[in-house]
């Protein structure tokens, strides 16, 4: 019988590690086939919490947070942009991009949870920031998301007005936060396994089928 995994995938929309390492996951997932009955979970972290309506420049917000060059700034975004296209997604960031805050993109994912078709959005949002150049605080944009992801665009912009869900989407981020998560994609199986990093396939085939045998024999 297929052992039930309950994988929690903390991220943020903003994160282009994340895309690979979700691509990563759903491929060894697909490879392990009826060893696990996964169910994805996405949770909230963000990388940005203080950037204004209005965002930064990539290039900029690079230099200022991590010290890097243009060169190097550049440099980094090829070497993502080749992982990403090796998990099926296209990358389509330049120097012009900008990095925005994402608390709104993950009170719509937090309803999506709650709803149906959070993987769905989730997709949705990495494809219009990071393939379409959208912004993920922008209402109209977090919108067309939702709709791309098959939900009601009237009922997300509803979410959106109101503001609901602040409180859940900040106490989620505190409390992985608090159990140690710093940076992202972190992902915790049952709870209990930390995989950390845009990992490919194998790597998450190789702890999926360990854990997999773990759970089997207990």
């Amino acid at each position: 019988m297929p052992q039930p995994m309950k994988i929690d995938f903390v991220s943020d929309v903003s994160c282009p590690w994340c895309v690979v390492g979700l691509g990563g996951l759903e491929e060894a997932l697909a490879r392990v086939g009826d060893l696990v009955q996964a169910d994805i979970r996405f949770q909230p972290f963000e990388l940005n919490p203080d950037m204004p309506p209005e965002g930064q420049n990539i290039v900029e917000h690079v230099a200022q947070k991590y010290g890097a060059t243009p060169q190097q700034s550049a440099a980094n975004r090829a070497a993502i942009r080749a992982r990403a296209a090796e998990v099926g997604f296209t990358m389509a960031m330049t120097d012009d991009s900008r990095i925005y805050n994402t608390f709104d993109a993950h009170r719509l994912l937090h309803w999506a949870g709650v709803v149906g078709g959070q993987a769905a959005l989730k997709k949705a949002l990495f494809d219009a920031y990071f393939t379409q150049g959208r912004n993920p605080s922008d209402h109209d944009d977090l919108v067309a998301a939702a709709e791309a992801a098959g939900l009601d665009g009237a009922a997300a912009r509803e979410v959106l007005a109101t503001g609901r869900y602040a409180d859940e989407v900040r106490a989620e981020a505190w409390k992985w936060r608090s159990e140690g998560i710093s940076a992202v994609p972190a992902v915790v199986i049952n709870e209990r396994y930390l995989i950390s990093g845009g990992q490919p396939a194998e790597a998450f085939e190789k702890a999926i089928r360990h854990i997999a045998a773990e759970m089997a024999q207990a």
